[in-house]
């Protein structure tokens, strides 16, 4: 059991496996001793709309709610949705998140402008977080599976967290359909090469 807490924010769109992800992030905390508690927000979710999931870590954890300026890590299944929670991070926080643009309707009907990739890491950084980007959807395509990119994600994080790899795959192996469970590991390991190589 360790003392210290760690929270987590994810953020994507529906269909994206933000769900699943922090199913498996719960299960992995609760695996490794802690107290683990998730929140899911999900609006028309499954038409392609905001999804986002809080999950903590710690001793004793008494809401699943996490407070603004005080997220350990984002996770950012596509890029907009990440920069929408800015607000959410301070000086320690680390963002990581999949270099993946979704556009919003208004993008589409030509009532808005999707920002640049700088632009979003500059919101990003506004409160002096680090932001690493992660090409998750292209590596799960060349998989042959975009919804891996939340596995990958995953991988990647797994990297900054001291829990054992074995942990992690065995979560996943109980938490996807056996006939996807080889696919995933895989996908948790090209995530993990990422950010270590």
């Amino acid at each position: 059991m360790t003392s210290h807490k760690i929270d987590f924010l994810m953020a994507g769109v529906g269909g994206q496996g933000t769900i699943l992800s922090s199913d498996i992030l719960a299960e992995v905390g609760m695996m490794a001793g802690y107290d683990a508690k998730k929140s899911e927000v999900h609006g028309m979710a499954q038409r392609g709309g905001s999804v986002e999931t809080h999950v903590r870590w710690g001793e004793k954890v008494y809401s699943p709610m996490v407070e603004q300026g005080r997220v350990d890590y984002l996770l950012g299944f596509e890029m907009l949705e990440a920069a929408r929670w800015w607000h959410f991070l301070g000086p320690h926080s680390f963002a990581l998140v999949n270099r993946y643009r979704i556009n919003p309707p208004a993008v589409n009907l030509g009532q808005a402008r999707y920002p640049e990739p700088e632009e979003l890491e500059a919101l990003l950084k506004t409160n002096q977080a680090t932001v690493q980007w992660v090409p998750a959807t292209e590596v799960a395509v060349e998989l042959g599976n975009q919804a891996l990119a939340g596995v990958i994600l995953l991988g990647a994080l797994s990297t900054r967290l001291a829990v054992a790899e074995e942990v992690w795959l065995d979560v996943i192996a109980r938490r996807v359909p056996a006939r996807f469970v080889e696919l995933n590991k895989q996908a948790f390991a090209r995530g993990r090469a990422l950010v270590s190589s």
